[in-house]
């Protein structure tokens, strides 16, 4: 049985659990198959398994951080402000809270995003 969904709706805000790989060669979404275990019929079940975002920064003094958050603030259309760092600031492993948005909306930018080219 798979873990928990990358995606979460959480009140008013979405919970956003996500890899983070600094030091690509490029800023980069991957999103990794969509969820199928669910037995419940929810926006979030259509969402994937995991979560990737490929940054270009190093992980040194919070850049790589930083990166994450300007680069899916660009991607969500959303002020960097937005995005918190709920769990995980020095780990790979980090969960974002997405303040005052809809898991309906996250799930179609990334789909969106992830299908083109990225700087």
């Amino acid at each position: 049985m798979a873990g928990p969904p990358a995606i979460v709706q959480n009140g008013p805000d979405v919970l956003l659990a996500v890899r983070v790989q600094p030091r690509a060669s490029r800023n980069q979404l991957v999103l990794a198959g969509p969820r199928r275990d669910a037995p419940a019929p929810r926006v979030e079940d259509l969402g994937p398994d995991s979560i990737t975002i490929r940054v270009t920064a190093p992980p040194a003094a919070g850049a790589a951080n930083a990166a994450c958050r300007a680069f899916l603030a660009d991607l969500l259309g959303i002020a960097q402000s937005r995005i918190l760092i709920a769990r995980g600031d020095t780990a790979r492993r980090k969960l974002l809270r997405l303040r005052d948005t809809d898991v309906a909306e996250v799930l179609a930018r990334l789909h969106s995003a992830e299908k083109q080219p990225h700087r």
